[in-house]
């Protein structure tokens, strides 16, 4: 079979390894489109600067609408692809969103939202795009999850990995589910990566003010210093650009009839937390 570029969706695009493996699978020669919400407000420069990159550097990349929170987007946006491109192979499930804070002082509405956006985000956008995979016996479906889900859960971070750990689990089911209709699964596992990404600096916290205050007389200074210990899991030379790297390696040069196995990818190398330790124990890799 020719290689032939493969259309491909990415949801949370405008920024962090969303953008940059969107950009990344571009440059490799594949159709893209960066899904984002409010591309017509607060995500307007972001979409205005990457159409001005495909534009300088001659790639198909363009941006979509795209909110994972809702089904109707997530329909129109898959819909959209489909027409301007005819048809679709990958999609690769980017978005999410970090919260930080005592795992008490998060209210069960608190833990919902941010369900809503990791978990059922990729839901909605899997019932928009599989009856097109499906129809046609091939395609892809990549998740990026989270090196923790994997091994050691840092504190103070407990209800992103929680949703990270379920939207694994909806992987490993799906991968099953789907074989048989060539659709392959890939989970990639990046490390945590404090910079190169805004997920740090865009994080949420808990509505329960008065419960997250009671933990900071004894945990005050380890929260405080808690990206800098998390930044210390990776390896300096470490580059968030090695995600969309991986991922790009995943998707392969071309369109082919179907994919014949799930894996599972370490981006970057996993490591066990330990509360006592900034660094906790030696990085090691996890693959299954």
């Amino acid at each position: 079979m020719a290689a032939a570029p493969q259309v491909i969706v990415v949801t949370g695009a405008s920024s962090g390894f969303g953008r940059l493996t969107a950009v990344a699978l571009a440059r490799n020669g594949h159709t893209v489109a960066a899904g984002m919400r409010r591309t017509a407000d607060r995500n307007a420069p972001a979409v205005a600067a990457l159409h001005r990159l495909a534009a300088e550097e001659g790639l198909a990349l363009s941006a979509v609408e795209l909110d994972v929170r809702s089904q109707e987007s997530a329909d129109l946006a898959i819909s959209t692809v489909l027409d301007r491109h005819g048809r679709l192979d990958v999609v690769v499930h980017n978005a999410g969103h970090l919260v930080l804070g005592p795992a008490e002082a998060f209210t069960a509405e608190d833990l919902a939202a941010v369900y809503d956006v990791n978990v059922l985000g990729t839901q909605r956008v899997n019932r928009a795009a599989l009856p097109h995979l499906r129809g046609q016996g091939s395609g892809l479906l990549v998740w990026v999850g989270s090196s923790f889900t994997r091994g050691g859960h840092p504190p103070f971070l407990a209800p992103y990995f929680a949703a990270k750990a379920a939207m694994d689990a909806l992987a490993e089911s799906y991968a099953a589910e789907l074989i048989r209709f060539g659709i392959g699964t890939s989970i990639v596992v990046p490390g945590t990566f404090t910079s190169g990404t805004n997920h740090f600096t865009n994080a949420g916290g808990p509505s329960d003010a008065a419960r997250d205050k009671a933990y900071e007389k004894p945990y005050g200074e380890l929260r405080a210093d808690l990206a800098d210990r998390l930044n210390r899991l990776i390896p300096p030379e470490a580059r968030a650009e090695s995600v969309a790297d991986e991922i790009v390696r995943i998707v392969g040069p071309q369109r082919t009839g179907g994919r014949s196995a799930a894996t599972l990818t370490p981006a970057r190398t996993a490591a066990r937390w330990s509360p006592s330790s900034p660094t906790g124990s030696a990085p090691s890799s996890t693959n299954a």
